[in-house]
């Protein structure tokens, strides 16, 4: 038998997971997704418990993510400066960023600008820098000036009035919290996967931190929210009069399914059932028309709408493949409620992702160990031909 026989041979025996779906490439403390069960846990806490009904807010989710636990009251307010203070220096750096934040993408300015940031960085500075570059880019799409933190306020709040220009209420400001609560961390996600395959080379954090941004830009990760606010505002306007009739959610969805195109905020690569995120902003919506007014109910009751006619259309056509509403759905629908313009859904996604794209990174580092995946080669082999009763390459 010859070398390039063996070579194939045990080339073709390994088994090959495309995606690395079903690999396990780490044991970690921070989140466990349940697929089956549609369940999520944050450091030892389900997800619908912590987000929301608990009152947590960003900085109890960074501590506990950070901490491995929910911060006392005194270690709280020391976060909750810690992150203030990311945020005011990162303001300073405005100016030393060049055209950064002039990308038309708010992901592309959002990677620009953490790059230009130290990158021996400590996670309440990486932290409150995301959410001033995210805050200022959108004041300058809109052609305002970039507004100065308030390091009195936690960032939930800080944020709503960086992006806005105006104070958020406490109703708004809660809400936002349960939201960058529930994103904060998702298993081995593939923008996480990505700052700890950074980290294991031995990189510094804002390195991981970049290229945790450039995969959470990636539509099939965190880029579909706003698409999934342009699908809700197309239903809306084909109905009469601007309001859905019962029958224009159905006859859109199988129009975008007839031509072949993805129905946005719907379906999980891992979640066998209904993503719990989508229940945890779904009630953060429902507890905000409560105090904004009508307008958000009228919202709310649309995207419930296009979720059930969404979900019957695509059990129809797959129905060995449960394809549920997904974080995306709702996340949509809370951030327009919230005020935020929808080219800034990414970014804000970022800004809770970070805590647990640190948390990873510190995690990586205690493990020491470069990650290292094989691959298989399916090309040409030289000199192949000159060897006798040597096999073809495979291909």
């Amino acid at each position: 038998m010859s070398s390039v026989e063996v070579i194939g041979m045990r080339d073709m025996a390994a088994p090959l997971a495309s995606g690395l779906e079903g690999v396990v490439v780490a044991e970690t403390r921070l989140s466990e997704v349940d697929g089956e069960r549609g369940r999520l846990t944050l450091a030892g806490h389900d997800v619908e418990a912590l987000a929301g009904d608990g009152g947590v807010t960003f900085e109890d989710a960074c501590g506990l993510l950070w901490g491995g636990a929910l911060p006392s009251a005194p270690a709280r307010e020391s976060l909750r400066g810690a992150i203030a203070e990311g945020r005011t220096r990162a303001f300073a750096l405005l100016g030393r960023l060049g055209d950064a934040l002039d990308a038309g993408d708010g992901m592309d300015a959002l990677r620009a600008a953490v790059a230009h940031h130290r990158g021996d960085a400590p996670p309440a500075a990486i932290a409150g820098a995301v959410a001033t570059f995210a805050a200022a880019w959108s004041r300058r799409c809109a052609g305002e000036e970039p507004i100065a933190p308030d390091p009195a306020l936690r960032l939930s709040a800080d944020y709503l009035r960086m992006v806005r220009g105006a104070a958020a209420s406490e109703a708004e400001a809660r809400e936002l919290d349960t939201y960058l609560v529930t994103v904060s961390d998702h298993g081995m996600n593939a923008s996480t996967f990505a700052a700890r395959v950074v980290t294991s080379t031995g990189s510094d954090a804002i390195s991981a931190v970049v290229a945790a941004i450039g995969a959470l830009k990636g539509p099939l990760h965190g880029g579909a929210p706003g698409p999934v606010l342009d699908m809700l505002d197309a239903i809306g306007a084909a109905g009469e009069g601007g309001a859905p009739s019962p029958g224009s959610a159905e006859r859109w969805i199988q129009a975008e399914l007839a031509a072949r195109r993805r129905i946005m905020g719907m379906g999980h690569r891992i979640y066998r059932v209904r993503d719990p995120r989508a229940a945890v902003l779904e009630r953060a919506i429902e507890r905000l028309g409560r105090t904004a007014g009508g307008a958000q109910g009228a919202r709310l009751a649309l995207a419930r709408a296009v979720e059930r006619a969404a979900e019957a259309a695509l059990r129809a056509r797959h129905p060995e493949r449960p394809l549920r509403a997904n974080v995306e759905f709702y996340t949509a629908v809370l951030l327009d409620a919230l005020g935020l313009p929808r080219a800034l859904f990414s970014p804000t996604f970022a800004v809770g992702r970070v805590a647990g794209w640190c948390a990873h990174i510190d995690e990586q580092r205690r493990v020491g160990r470069l990650i290292r995946p094989s691959s298989r080669y399916i090309g040409d082999v030289p000199g192949a031909a000159a060897v006798p009763g040597a096999a073809a390459p495979p291909h």
